[in-house]
């Protein structure tokens, strides 16, 4: 089996494929040994490490073994015929979990048409907000611990962000905003060390599908952009979010500037960097998750 990947031979460790495939560290090495599933290289330290070929190989087994196949018996099938198994079974894309591994294998290959395809299907079965909310977001907290350590490479990171950035600008587009003049306005972003843009278009969208006037200033916003904003604009509602590390206390400051300078508004934070602040400025508050920000919505509507 050839090992290949964007990054070289040496990309994946052992955890890392674990997050990837849901499958415990401890059965894929005691795959490796009892049935020669996949055969790491390893460091100097002798420490594992995998390349995208292996990842494949052990999303498909993960797919045929739960719907029952053995893996006595996968283990005797070559990458094409496991394929093909996938395929004959035609269970790819019904459940979120199987249609996430989908998702992986696609951004694995950087196949737009098959990462399309899964993306579309659910949306025309389940609709777009369930499709964001039920497959797109766990794909992305399944991944998302890689981008950060560096395990999946920045043209992959790329290829998916820009594609699901494509979904959400469109689907928000096609919502005809009211003319209300009373109603409330919100202003996202995210500040000018934050890149991870794919929730806050998401929070975005649910905003403005409510029927808030919004204001999205999207990524990397220079503090002295928000302060001008401010003088202009006098919004009632910020939303931002805190994915990336920063040095300790970073966030907790600048969140104190934030609520100093709007005063008057209410700042909802998100992401899992806010919900390590234990201490918040009176006017700040963490939303929890999407439907915690509908009901939130919901009551700023009526």
């Amino acid at each position: 089996m050839s090992c290949f990947s964007l990054k070289g031979i040496e990309m994946y460790s052992i955890k890392d494929l674990e997050r990837l495939t849901g499958i415990k560290a401890h059965t894929i090495r005691m795959w490796e040994k009892r049935y020669g599933i996949i055969e790491p290289k390893r460091t100097e330290t002798n420490i594992r490490t995998y390349c995208d070929t292996d990842v494949k190989k052990l999303l498909n087994i993960a797919v045929l073994n739960k719907h029952g196949l053995r893996i006595s018996k996968l283990a005797n099938l070559s990458d094409q015929e496991l394929r093909e198994k996938v395929v004959s079974l035609n269970v790819g894309l019904n459940t979120s979990s199987v249609q996430i591994e989908h998702l992986i294998i696609s951004m694995i290959d950087m196949d737009e048409i098959k990462f399309e395809s899964v993306l579309n299907r659910s949306i025309i079965k389940n609709g777009f907000e369930e499709t964001v909310k039920n497959l797109l977001f766990p794909f992305f907290d399944r991944i998302g611990v890689l981008w950060q350590t560096g395990s999946i490479s920045p043209a992959q990171e790329h290829f998916v962000s820009n594609l699901v950035r494509q979904k959400l600008f469109v689907a928000t587009d096609r919502i005809v905003p009211e003319s209300n003049i009373k109603t409330s306005t919100f202003v996202f972003f995210l500040h000018d060390h934050e890149l991870h843009e794919i929730g806050l278009l998401f929070y975005h969208y649910i905003a403005k599908k409510w029927g808030m006037k919004t204001l999205y200033l999207g990524q990397i916003v220079p503090f002295e952009d928000l302060v001008e904003v401010h003088s202009k604009v006098k919004p009632q509602y910020l939303f931002t979010s805190f994915t990336a590390g920063m040095e300790e206390g970073w966030i907790a400051n600048y969140i104190g500037k934030l609520s100093q300078e709007y005063k008057d508004a209410t700042i909802f934070i998100s992401g899992f960097q806010a919900n390590n602040l234990v201490e918040l400025p009176k006017n700040v508050q963490i939303v929890k998750d999407i439907e915690h920000f509908k009901d939130i919505i919901k009551e700023i509507a009526n």
